[in-house]
Protein backbone atom coordinates (compact mmCIF):
# COMPACT_ATOMS: atom_id res chain seq x y z
CA UNK A 1 0.00 0.00 0.00
CA UNK A 2 2.92 2.31 0.72
CA UNK A 3 4.28 1.82 -2.81
CA UNK A 4 0.83 2.41 -4.32
CA UNK A 5 0.21 5.64 -2.43
CA UNK A 6 3.70 6.94 -3.19
CA UNK A 7 3.18 6.19 -6.89
CA UNK A 8 -0.17 8.00 -6.96
CA UNK A 9 1.21 10.93 -4.99
CA UNK A 10 4.15 11.20 -7.42
CA UNK A 11 1.77 11.15 -10.39
CA UNK A 12 -0.38 13.90 -8.88
CA UNK A 13 2.67 16.06 -8.07
CA UNK A 14 4.19 15.54 -11.52
CA UNK A 15 0.92 16.37 -13.29
CA UNK A 16 0.59 19.54 -11.19
CA UNK A 17 4.20 20.46 -11.96
CA UNK A 18 4.08 19.82 -15.70
CA UNK A 19 0.42 20.07 -16.73
CA UNK A 20 -1.17 22.62 -14.37
CA UNK A 21 -2.08 24.98 -17.23
CA UNK A 22 -3.72 22.15 -19.16
CA UNK A 23 -5.75 21.17 -16.11
CA UNK A 24 -6.82 24.76 -15.56
CA UNK A 25 -7.68 25.10 -19.26
CA UNK A 26 -10.11 22.19 -19.07
CA UNK A 27 -11.64 23.64 -15.88
CA UNK A 28 -10.09 21.29 -13.31
CA UNK A 29 -10.01 22.72 -9.78
CA UNK A 30 -6.33 22.02 -9.08
CA UNK A 31 -6.74 22.88 -5.39
CA UNK A 32 -8.37 19.44 -4.97
CA UNK A 33 -5.18 17.80 -6.26
CA UNK A 34 -2.92 20.15 -4.28
CA UNK A 35 -4.70 19.12 -1.06
CA UNK A 36 -3.67 15.47 -1.42
CA UNK A 37 -1.18 14.45 1.25
CA UNK A 38 0.46 11.23 2.40
CA UNK A 39 -0.41 8.85 3.92
CA UNK A 40 -3.76 8.08 2.30
CA UNK A 41 -6.65 7.04 4.54
CA UNK A 42 -7.11 3.30 5.08
CA UNK A 43 -10.36 1.49 5.87
CA UNK A 44 -10.89 -2.21 6.26
CA UNK A 45 -13.74 -3.64 4.23
CA UNK A 46 -15.66 -4.02 7.50
CA UNK A 47 -15.14 -0.34 8.35
CA UNK A 48 -16.25 0.63 4.83
CA UNK A 49 -19.44 -1.42 5.28
CA UNK A 50 -20.07 0.38 8.59
CA UNK A 51 -19.54 3.72 6.83
CA UNK A 52 -22.08 2.79 4.15
CA UNK A 53 -24.63 1.77 6.78
CA UNK A 54 -24.08 5.02 8.67
CA UNK A 55 -24.98 6.82 5.41
CA UNK A 56 -28.28 4.93 5.21
CA UNK A 57 -27.19 2.30 2.68
CA UNK A 58 -28.52 -1.23 3.02
CA UNK A 59 -25.44 -3.37 2.56
CA UNK A 60 -24.62 -6.89 3.64
CA UNK A 61 -21.12 -7.85 4.75
CA UNK A 62 -19.75 -10.14 2.05
CA UNK A 63 -21.27 -8.30 -0.91
CA UNK A 64 -19.02 -6.51 -3.37
CA UNK A 65 -19.11 -2.75 -3.71
CA UNK A 66 -20.76 -1.24 -6.75
CA UNK A 67 -20.04 2.18 -8.22
CA UNK A 68 -22.60 3.95 -5.97
CA UNK A 69 -21.00 2.40 -2.86
CA UNK A 70 -17.50 3.41 -3.97
CA UNK A 71 -18.76 6.96 -4.58
CA UNK A 72 -20.27 7.22 -1.09
CA UNK A 73 -17.06 5.98 0.51
CA UNK A 74 -14.70 8.14 -1.56
CA UNK A 75 -16.75 11.31 -1.01
CA UNK A 76 -15.82 11.12 2.67
CA UNK A 77 -12.15 11.78 1.85
CA UNK A 78 -10.12 14.46 0.08
CA UNK A 79 -7.48 11.96 -1.04
CA UNK A 80 -7.51 8.49 -2.51
CA UNK A 81 -8.61 5.93 0.10
CA UNK A 82 -7.54 2.33 0.57
CA UNK A 83 -10.13 -0.35 1.26
CA UNK A 84 -8.35 -3.48 2.45
CA UNK A 85 -9.11 -6.99 3.65
CA UNK A 86 -12.06 -7.81 1.42
CA UNK A 87 -13.98 -11.05 2.03
CA UNK A 88 -12.14 -14.04 0.58
CA UNK A 89 -15.28 -15.21 -1.20
CA UNK A 90 -15.54 -12.14 -3.45
CA UNK A 91 -11.90 -11.93 -4.46
CA UNK A 92 -9.86 -13.87 -7.00
CA UNK A 93 -8.83 -17.43 -6.17
CA UNK A 94 -5.13 -16.49 -6.10
CA UNK A 95 -5.39 -13.85 -3.36
CA UNK A 96 -3.81 -14.86 -0.07
CA UNK A 97 -6.08 -15.13 2.96
CA UNK A 98 -5.06 -13.13 6.01
CA UNK A 99 -3.34 -15.61 8.38
CA UNK A 100 -5.05 -13.88 11.33
CA UNK A 101 -8.50 -14.02 9.71
CA UNK A 102 -8.88 -16.37 6.69
CA UNK A 103 -12.32 -14.89 5.95
CA UNK A 104 -10.54 -11.88 4.40
CA UNK A 105 -7.67 -11.50 1.94
CA UNK A 106 -4.44 -9.53 2.08
CA UNK A 107 -5.55 -7.19 -0.66
CA UNK A 108 -6.55 -3.60 -1.17
CA UNK A 109 -8.31 -1.36 -3.67
CA UNK A 110 -7.67 2.35 -3.98
CA UNK A 111 -10.70 4.56 -4.58
CA UNK A 112 -10.10 7.96 -6.12
CA UNK A 113 -11.76 10.92 -4.43
CA UNK A 114 -14.67 12.83 -5.94
CA UNK A 115 -16.55 9.65 -6.82
CA UNK A 116 -14.18 8.29 -9.47
CA UNK A 117 -14.13 4.76 -8.08
CA UNK A 118 -11.40 2.17 -8.06
CA UNK A 119 -8.14 3.19 -9.70
CA UNK A 120 -5.87 0.50 -8.21
CA UNK A 121 -6.55 -3.10 -7.28
CA UNK A 122 -3.96 -5.36 -5.75
CA UNK A 123 -2.93 -7.81 -3.10
CA UNK A 124 -0.68 -10.58 -1.95
CA UNK A 125 -0.77 -13.73 -4.05
CA UNK A 126 -1.06 -17.26 -2.74
CA UNK A 127 2.35 -18.90 -2.61
CA UNK A 128 1.14 -22.15 -1.00
CA UNK A 129 0.59 -24.77 -3.73
CA UNK A 130 -1.91 -26.90 -1.80
CA UNK A 131 -4.06 -23.91 -0.83
CA UNK A 132 -3.92 -22.59 -4.38
CA UNK A 133 -5.15 -25.96 -5.72
CA UNK A 134 -7.91 -25.95 -3.10
CA UNK A 135 -9.01 -22.46 -4.12
CA UNK A 136 -9.11 -23.43 -7.81
CA UNK A 137 -11.37 -26.33 -6.86
CA UNK A 138 -13.58 -24.14 -4.63
CA UNK A 139 -14.04 -21.68 -7.51
CA UNK A 140 -14.91 -24.60 -9.83
CA UNK A 141 -12.17 -23.60 -12.27
CA UNK A 142 -10.62 -26.09 -14.72
CA UNK A 143 -7.34 -27.09 -13.08
CA UNK A 144 -5.72 -27.97 -16.41
CA UNK A 145 -6.08 -24.35 -17.56
CA UNK A 146 -3.99 -23.25 -14.57
CA UNK A 147 -1.22 -25.87 -14.67
CA UNK A 148 1.26 -23.23 -15.87
CA UNK A 149 0.29 -21.06 -12.89
CA UNK A 150 0.56 -23.98 -10.47
CA UNK A 151 4.02 -24.76 -11.90
CA UNK A 152 5.14 -21.34 -10.74
CA UNK A 153 4.42 -22.53 -7.20
CA UNK A 154 5.74 -26.06 -7.68
CA UNK A 155 9.17 -24.88 -8.78
CA UNK A 156 10.12 -22.18 -6.31
CA UNK A 157 7.58 -19.56 -5.41
CA UNK A 158 8.18 -16.86 -2.85
CA UNK A 159 5.71 -14.57 -1.06
CA UNK A 160 4.83 -11.79 -3.50
CA UNK A 161 2.29 -9.06 -4.13
CA UNK A 162 1.18 -6.96 -7.03
CA UNK A 163 -1.23 -4.29 -8.14
CA UNK A 164 -2.67 -2.80 -11.28
CA UNK A 165 -3.26 0.89 -11.90
CA UNK A 166 -6.12 1.78 -14.23
CA UNK A 167 -4.52 4.46 -16.41
CA UNK A 168 -7.72 5.70 -18.02
CA UNK A 169 -9.54 5.87 -14.69
CA UNK A 170 -6.61 7.73 -13.14
CA UNK A 171 -6.55 10.25 -16.00
CA UNK A 172 -10.34 10.70 -15.75
CA UNK A 173 -9.97 11.54 -12.05
CA UNK A 174 -6.94 13.83 -12.47
CA UNK A 175 -8.72 15.77 -15.22
CA UNK A 176 -12.16 15.54 -13.56
CA UNK A 177 -13.69 14.19 -16.74
CA UNK A 178 -17.30 13.13 -16.86
CA UNK A 179 -16.66 9.65 -18.23
CA UNK A 180 -13.65 7.37 -18.56
CA UNK A 181 -14.25 6.96 -22.31
CA UNK A 182 -13.09 10.59 -22.70
CA UNK A 183 -9.57 9.35 -21.86
CA UNK A 184 -9.51 6.66 -24.55
CA UNK A 185 -8.55 7.65 -28.13
CA UNK A 186 -10.94 5.14 -29.74
CA UNK A 187 -13.44 4.02 -27.09
CA UNK A 188 -15.86 1.21 -27.72
CA UNK A 189 -19.34 2.60 -27.78
CA UNK A 190 -22.79 1.08 -28.14
CA UNK A 191 -22.77 1.78 -31.87
CA UNK A 192 -19.01 1.66 -32.51
CA UNK A 193 -16.79 -1.30 -31.72
CA UNK A 194 -14.00 -0.46 -34.20
CA UNK A 195 -12.15 2.91 -34.50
Amino acid sequence: MKLQEELLYFIVQRVLERRRKDLEYIGRDVSKLEAIKLPFPRLSYTEAVELLKSKGEEFTWGDDFGAPHETIISEEFDAPVFIHRFPTEIKAFYMKPDPENPKVVLGADVLAPEGYGEIIGGGQRLDDLKLLEQRIEEHKLPKEAFEWYLDLRRYGSVPHSGFGLGLERTVAWLCKLEHVRETIPYPRMLYRVYP
